[in-house]
């Protein structure tokens, strides 16, 4: 007699720079979120599917929990509460030197769904360190399990599986087994240049940016995408084209080959860099940007 299918939804939330998208990327197999050193990278919720033959795990990255100063920190936070409403699961991860915030983690002790609270970078903890961590958060969040992981070097990461399935109810595939995300192409072209703006740009300029896919042209032996990076002013716009447009070149190269790894095609890709002032603050443009319903 076969095992009784199960499918859930699996929220992975946290603060900043904790090792979200590193995990779900790890639990699922594939890139999907971008990962950058720099906080705040995942700016929307990014479902990631893994399938089983008796199960369905729906992963959601959601961007890193923080108290919101612009029209566009409350549009991620509301993707943050969104997904601990529908989550049959929460996956709550905390980095190992993490201490409690009343304000961001009082949310949790309102949860009707179990917390899995994950320690994550396990790989940098120094003698008895993920003992007393354990014992250190056992009072102070209301977890089902605690587990300590290593996103970055895969340690212990083998032992999360089968906790997130005890977790799941029993339930047909919300979607097609061979889905692998929600998200469409064109989203994933657009967070692949997003990233390469984080890893080549520093400050404000990241932070600032925004990347609007024009037109994607999938043909039998290229892609062809033509992308606009959007920055809140003038003098951001002078920073990333670059002397001669020596910058925006080197971000097109390096986006171009991630863009291949990821479709395992030949990629041609056009950008060009607009001005959209103050569009974090702005809701008709956080909603041209998908931000808002």
């Amino acid at each position: 007699m076969s095992s009784p299918h199960k499918s859930g939804f699996v929220s992975i939330v946290g603060k900043p720079n904790v090792g979200k998208s590193s995990l779900m990327n790890k639990l699922v197999g594939e890139n999907l979120s971008i990962i950058t050193s720099k906080a705040q990278t995942t700016r929307h919720r990014i479902m990631g599917i893994l399938n089983g033959e008796d199960f369905q795990i729906v992963y959601s990255d959601t961007p890193g929990m923080l108290e919101p100063k612009y029209d566009l920190h409350e549009a991620m936070m509301t993707f943050v509460k969104i997904s601990l409403e529908d989550a049959d699961l929460v996956l709550f991860i905390v980095e190992l030197g993490e201490k409690y915030d009343e304000q961001l983690h009082a949310s949790l002790k309102n949860l009707t769904s179990p917390i899995v609270l994950i320690i994550n970078k396990i790989d940098l903890a120094k003698g008895s360190q993920v003992k007393d961590k354990i014992e250190y958060w056992k009072g102070l969040i209301p977890a089902a399990e605690i587990v300590p992981v290593s996103a970055l070097s895969g340690e212990n990461l083998d032992t999360l599986l089968p906790v997130i399935k005890k977790y799941l109810p029993e339930h047909p595939a919300y979607y097609p087994k061979e889905d692998l995300t929600d998200r469409s192409e064109r989203f994933f072209a657009a967070e692949m240049i997003r990233e390469k703006i984080f890893t080549n740009y520093d400050q404000e300029i990241p932070y600032s940016s925004e990347v609007g896919i024009e037109s994607f042209k999938d043909e039998e032996k290229i892609l062809k995408i033509r992308a606009t990076i959007y920055v809140e002013r003038d003098s951001q716009k002078g920073i990333l084209i670059g002397k001669g447009g020596s910058s925006l070149k080197k971000l097109g190269i390096e986006a171009r080959k991630s863009l291949e790894d990821f479709f395992g095609k030949h990629v041609f890709l056009e950008t060009h860099v607009k001005v959209a002032d103050n569009w974090r603050k702005h809701r008709l443009k956080l909603k041209h940007f998908g931000y808002l319903e």
